[in-house]
């Protein structure tokens, strides 16, 4: 997230300034502080929605960067993991909490209004949906879905 005057924008410009890929995540468009994120991809950074979008582009823009030791870590946590990179990705389970949270951050309290939970619940059910991949924890108490590619 970055405001229009943030810090976060001064550090994305002096990368730019020294040849360095400059990547963005777009937020809500209601959201102040994803608004330098947003002006960050008009003037060029590259637009990302999920990890894979980085790793393309910097292997596209960088072929002879060493890619091979993070397919092999990928590979060897997938292994241990008993997971299949080939396999397509699981689908979102149907689930209340991922239904109302959407993919913007959310504070418990709206959550809970969505949802109806008390917060110990809702809680419970947060970290099991973190730990299972479906949804991550962010600065500030608030929650956001996770894509999962």
């Amino acid at each position: 997230e970055a405001a229009v005057a943030s810090g976060s924008l001064i550090t994305a410009r002096l990368a730019s300034e020294q040849g360095r890929e400059v990547f963005a995540i777009p937020g809500s468009i209601h959201a102040p502080q994803s608004r330098g994120c947003h002006a960050l991809i008009r003037q060029g950074a590259k637009l990302v929605e999920t990890a894979q979008d980085i790793i393309e582009e910097l292997a596209h823009s960088h072929p002879s960067a060493p890619s091979t030791p993070i397919k092999r870590r990928r590979s060897l946590a997938a292994q241990q993991a008993g997971l299949d990179l080939g396999a397509t990705p699981a689908p979102a389970p149907a689930h209340p909490i991922l239904d109302a949270l959407g993919f913007d951050p959310m504070g418990l309290d709206t959550l809970s209004a969505r949802t109806g939970l008390d917060a110990a619940s809702l809680q419970a059910q947060l970290l099991e949906l973190e730990l299972e991949g479906w949804v991550a924890s962010q600065p500030g108490g608030l929650f956001q879905r996770v894509a999962q590619a």
